[in-house]
């Protein structure tokens, strides 16, 4: 795989999104490099020096007062990663891991970490010959950095914990020694400047946004299908309503809804003499709902983006004022409001997605469709229990979606006295989009199962071509089969994109 050469403070949510997706190795621009030995030289000098830098020659945390002697740095950043590896669960995701990774080399090549361009490269290897280290999910409460699942990353590049080479998990030594790699003893500060960070929230936020926006693509699909499925309105997708109002997102939901649906002979069918005057929201109010929600993870998405290129350790060398500073750029405030502004996105396109759900299967709402849409209803129970599941993972991400990040409590004896819970605040979301895309999945199923009931009328050639791609996959439902295996594989296709991009037309991007 092609390497992606990434420049400090400019990369884009594009760059971080082939990461992610495809897992490709990163190096960094080479002209980071003078940046980043300055900052080592500074870091160098201070630790030979008499004067106290917290990191560098002193104590961490509440021991920050006690004076560590140069013969010591070593010993005491080696000790900080081991002393800090405490994480606990389940070990996260490969791809999680190598994007924390590659987020740790981008806050590095900002040049005010201080350390040595040796762990750079050692790092971008690391990710070049795919030992991953591996990271336990749980331990971080978003400030002072990740320090625990970080500790974890950085002790595979000293040469403790574990790694993933190759489908095997390894200790460390032998995984990088396998890859033709070697370990590297720290130096003054460079423990500090791997721990110190908010990489490991960042990733998940970031994976959380990918995948929060291949569903709202998705659930703008599935809800055009739904649409036509109940012979819904199109009168409500005027652009001049969307304009009048004036956010980009709804405005964009409904130019996307009107491309979908364009050219339906279903829709055309009931334009005159239909007796409805109004759909329910779920159907008249897609682009305000879910054009909002596209909103605020276009919000949240810059603010993960600024992230991705932030140095966030502390403390930060300032070379140009010839200064080592300690501050506060590790608390991961922003990211955990990020991460709850895309769980209440993904919790309500799941909520408003749900309810189109329920109508379908309803045969008093929806508009002549057979109960629960089975050809047989009573001998069959058709999607009756699909719609339940759907039911309770929407109520589950309702939960879920309760902020994180007010959620504040001291940690190290209360030095660290206000915390922003970003880590578990991001993480969820990974949880979160399963759910929705199973949500979104059956919904797929439900529409699809109406408008083939609305023959010989047919849905628009965009949607029509959304048809053809889950029926090579899943039959149209007739006598009551076991389902499981159908909402299994609708849910796949909706999160890996298949649905979005079976139609033919150009997506909404989360980057406009």
């Amino acid at each position: 795989m092609t390497v992606l050469t990434l420049t400090p403070g400019a990369v884009t949510l594009a760059d971080l999104a082939r990461v992610y997706f495809d897992e490709a190795p990163v190096r960094l621009d080479r002209a980071a490099k003078p940046a980043v030995d300055r900052a080592a030289a500074a870091i160098r000098a201070a630790a030979e020096g008499a004067v106290p830098v917290y990191g560098v020659n002193t104590g961490f945390g509440k021991l920050a007062s006690i004076t560590i002697a140069p013969k010591d740095t070593a010993t005491l950043q080696r000790n900080l990663i081991l002393s800090h590896c405490c994480g606990v669960g389940e070990p996260i995701a490969r791809r999680h891991a190598r994007m924390v990774m590659a987020l740790k080399l981008l806050s590095l090549g900002r040049g005010a970490s201080g350390v040595r361009w040796e762990l750079v490269e050692l790092l971008e290897n690391m990710l070049e010959k795919g030992v991953t280290p591996v990271i336990p999910a749980q331990g971080s409460v978003g400030a002072s950095g990740d320090l625990a699942p970080l500790a974890h990353m950085t002790a595979v590049l000293i040469g403790a914990g574990f790694a993933e080479y190759k489908g095997e998990t390894l200790p460390g030594p032998e995984a990088l020694a396998k890859a033709g790699l070697k370990p590297i003893p720290l130096g003054p500060k460079e423990g500090l400047a791997f721990i110190n960070g908010t990489q490991f929230s960042t990733a998940f936020a970031l994976a959380g946004l990918f995948e929060a926006w291949r569903c709202a693509q998705g659930a703008l699909v599935t809800s055009a299908l739904s649409t036509d499925a109940i012979m819904g309105s199109t009168a409500p997708l005027q652009p001049e309503i969307h304009s009048l109002r004036g956010h980009a997102g709804q405005i964009e939901a409904a130019a996307f809804l009107r491309q979908l649906l364009d050219g339906s002979v279903i829709r055309e069918s009931h334009r005159e003499g239909d007796s409805r005057v109004q759909d329910p929201y779920c159907i008249r109010c897609q682009p305000q709902v879910t054009g909002a929600a596209m909103d605020v993870l276009r919000m949240a998405a810059r603010t993960l983006e600024i992230e991705a290129n932030a140095a966030t350790d502390n403390p930060l060398v300032l070379t140009e004022a010839g200064m080592i500073v300690s501050g506060g750029n590790f608390h991961a405030e922003p990211v955990g409001f990020a991460a709850d502004m895309i769980a209440l996105a993904v919790s309500e396109i799941g909520a408003i997605a749900q309810r189109r759900v329920a109508l379908m299967v309803d045969p008093v709402l929806s508009f002549d469709l057979p109960a629960f849409l089975t050809p047989a209803p009573g001998l069959n129970s058709g999607y009756m229990i699909a719609e339940v599941t759907t039911a309770a993972l929407m109520s589950e991400n309702k939960h879920l979606a309760t902020p994180t990040v007010t959620d504040s409590t001291p940690t190290s004896a209360n030095q660290e006295d206000h915390v922003s819970m970003a880590a578990h605040g991001a993480r969820r979301l990974m949880r979160m989009v399963e759910n929705l895309d199973r949500i979104l999945g059956v919904e797929l199923l439900c529409a699809a199962q109406g408008i083939d009931f609305r023959a010989p009328l047919v849905t628009s050639t965009p949607l029509q071509n959304v048809m053809k791609r889950l029926r090579k996959d899943v039959a149209t439902l007739g006598d009551d089969r076991y389902l499981a295996p159908d909402l299994e594989t609708a849910a796949r296709l909706i999160a890996s994109g298949e649905i979005a991009r079976a139609t033919g037309l150009a997506l909404p991007q989360v980057s406009p």
